[in-house]
């Protein structure tokens, strides 16, 4: 008991291993869409261009896909939004847009698909996707 007793002893002290937590917004928006009512808020009615990632939870090009997208959505330091649709949750919105294999890029700007890219894609492609469909005016 007495071992047990030092060992408790020489544990530092609690704010030593406290992280800093940054609480800054961040500069661009990512989101995974929930509805339809949250897709029509969020995508069809954004001032902003908005790239929708179709994906599904099963597909190995998405999962690689996925930090790709991100880096480059990342740099573009919310001058366009990234909305993620799991096409096995929403298959309403999956065949609206007709996706009919995954994964599958859509640029929509004021509420009309704008440009597509399907299947997994380099970095560089896509930051270059990405810039022209940012580079546009509306």
């Amino acid at each position: 008991m007495a071992a047990i007793q030092k060992i408790l002893n020489l544990r530092a002290p609690i704010g030593t291993f406290v992280r800093g937590i940054s609480t800054s917004v961040p500069r661009f928006e990512i989101f995974k869409v929930q509805s339809p009512e949250e897709f029509n808020e969020k995508v069809r009615n954004s001032k902003d261009p908005v790239i929708v990632d179709f994906f599904a939870t099963w597909c190995a090009p998405c999962r690689m896909l996925t930090p790709r997208i991100e880096t480059v959505i990342g740099e573009n330091e919310g001058k366009i939004k990234l909305a993620k649709v799991d096409i096995d949750e929403h298959t309403d919105l999956a065949l609206d847009y007709e996706v009919q294999s995954v994964p599958v890029l859509l640029a929509i700007r004021d509420g009309k698909v704008e440009q597509r890219l399907v299947g997994l894609q380099d970095t560089d492609k896509l930051r270059t996707w990405v810039q022209n469909v940012v580079g546009k005016t509306k």
